[in-house]
């Protein structure tokens, strides 16, 4: 913090603190006894020293920089019919861009704006913003997010996809914002909305950074819900490359111009979502963006948090990475140890680049990415595979249509049993991206089990993050950030072994902690003299 200037105010928080009198010292022709004199010298010096951290914490707020960034809340921003919980907050830094990019940061199942925004801290996204003047457009509902639906498949469905559209349209006319560049990233649920908004906007959306998410329309045979597929987070659901590309492009009939790049984090230990959901991933989007299915690059022991990942890249016919994985080699949900790492995000997705373009299409043009034509379709009952075709600029599509009416997925996923419950949240050491649950194994994978709800709270560890638990049966000591995730999240599996995500604590709390800690510790050292 840096020095003030003495104000009238700290020269009287100063006097306030110099003028506590040790009870030894109060005159012996007192008429109080000794006792109690000593309990009336006790709790004036306790009032004092709570009148003093007042006073401490005013200081703080003078000496802060006038007008400093931080995560604000957001009102008038989205249209009728949308979903009545979702709200919007922005981080927008002191010294934005000409023409700033926007970044949507996206939190996990259960989680809030300020959880995420303590884990894009916790990675370096926000220092980025910082340093590089972006904007961050941070949608908050406390639940999972609806990836599932038709509405949220549909462009300006009402759903939560739409909405979050909304925030961004809202976003570039307030701040003056670049339209021509804006980007995605989020965890678990929030990576599964980032694949789904590229694929539902993506003349909006010019790229995306996904962790443990799952590929955009995935959900089994009869799975109507709200949330996300329980069928494809237990890895029941599989499709070609083709219909995997069809399936993205019928959320957009019609549209051949550019398609966003994605790049994908996953943990192959994830028992949340299945790491299945990474290769099913790849499979889309490499027809999506027309892309050979080998990696036109492949690199095992590539550091990852605290593990070694194995990462996979493709290139465009421009030569421009468009298709970026990551499989953490060990790695829990999220994975944990890695979330939103700025090293490897911000430059995929060209935030720290300058231009009114997007730096895939300064280099490549507007027509790069047109991705794979649909398929010709099969005929009769599972038929005979279509000749697939070429795009006029990108790559080829996959061959063989998409399935008759024969071609299904499997009989979807099973109920989750309820799970054991886990023995307490443990703690990464501070700035490790937090540990995870012990405890907690969840039920079988498919569609949630019964009674799963968050254990709430809003207690914070001063060192790492903790296990932020919605959704199924999660770990009895996990306990989520100072956003607090909070609330029932039914569509989670499993939060307890591996967490939804690891929540960040929300900015300011450990200065507050710190000033309650120290009006204690005083208050007791005074009453124990008092007694000695």
């Amino acid at each position: 913090m840096r020095e003030v200037d003495p104000t009238p105010r700290a020269r009287a928080f100063a006097e306030n603190v110099t003028t506590i009198t040790p009870w030894r010292q109060i005159p012996s022709k007192d008429p109080m006894s000794h006792r109690m004199r000593h309990a009336l010298t006790a709790r004036r010096n306790v009032t004092r020293l709570a009148g003093a951290a007042v006073s401490t914490a005013t200081l703080l707020v003078l000496a802060a920089p006038a007008g400093a960034a931080s995560l604000q809340q957001v009102s008038g921003w989205g249209g009728s019919g949308l979903p009545s919980d979702v709200s919007m907050y922005v981080y927008v830094p002191n010294k934005v861009a000409t023409k700033p990019p926007i970044l949507t940061l996206i939190h996990y199942c259960g989680g809030t704006a300020s959880a995420v925004f303590g884990q894009a801290q916790g990675g370096g996204i926000v220092s980025a913003a910082d340093q590089y003047g972006f904007i961050m457009v941070v949608p908050s509902s406390g639940r999972c997010w609806d990836v599932e639906s038709n509405k949220a498949w549909t462009r300006s469905g009402g759903g939560d996809s739409d909405a979050i559209k909304q925030m961004v349209t809202y976003a570039i006319s307030k701040y003056s914002a670049n339209a021509e560049r804006v980007y995605s990233t989020g965890d678990s649920s929030g990576g599964m909305m980032t694949e789904l908004l590229l694929a539902v906007y993506p003349d909006v959306f010019k790229a995306g950074s996904a962790f443990a998410g799952m590929p955009a329309g995935c959900r089994g045979t009869n799975e109507t819900g709200t949330g996300y597929s329980g069928a494809c987070a237990g890895g029941s659901v599989s499709h070609t490359a083709q219909q995997w590309g069809d399936i993205v492009r019928n959320m957009d009939p019609g549209y051949a111009g550019h398609r966003p790049r994605v790049q994908l984090f996953h943990g192959s230990s994830d028992t949340t979502i299945s790491p299945t959901m990474l290769s099913q991933a790849v499979l889309e989007w490499t027809n999506v963006l027309g892309l050979n299915a080998s990696p036109g690059t492949s690199m095992t022991g590539v550091q990852l948090g605290m593990h070694q990942a194995t990462r996979q890249q493709w290139q465009n016919t421009c030569g421009y990475l468009v298709l970026d994985t990551f499989l953490s080699m060990g790695g829990d949900h999220g994975p944990s140890d890695a979330l939103f790492l700025s090293q490897y995000v911000i430059p995929f997705l060209g935030l720290d680049k300058v231009g009114d373009v997007d730096p895939e299409i300064a280099k490549c043009g507007s027509t790069s990415g047109a991705g794979g034509a649909p398929g010709a379709g099969g005929a009769g009952m599972g038929g005979q595979p279509g000749n697939g075709g070429r795009t006029g600029s990108g790559g080829q599509s996959g061959t063989g249509g998409r399935a008759g009416s024969g071609g299904g997925t499997g009989s979807g996923g099973v109920d989750g049993g309820a799970g054991k419950a886990g023995t307490g949240g443990a703690t990464q050491p501070p700035g490790s991206g937090g540990g995870v649950g012990t405890g907690g194994s969840s039920g079988q994978t498919g569609n949630p089990g019964s009674g799963g709800h968050a254990t709430g709270g809003d207690t914070s560890h001063t060192g790492g993050t903790t296990v932020s638990g919605s959704g199924g049966v999660v770990g009895s000591g996990g306990v989520s950030n100072s956003g607090g995730s909070g609330g029932t999240a039914p569509q989670e599996i499993d939060h307890g072994s591996g967490g939804c995500a690891l929540a960040g604590h929300g900015p300011g709390n450990l200065r507050w902690g710190g000033l309650v800690t120290l009006v204690l510790a005083l208050a007791l050292r005074s009453r124990r003299r008092a007694r000695g």
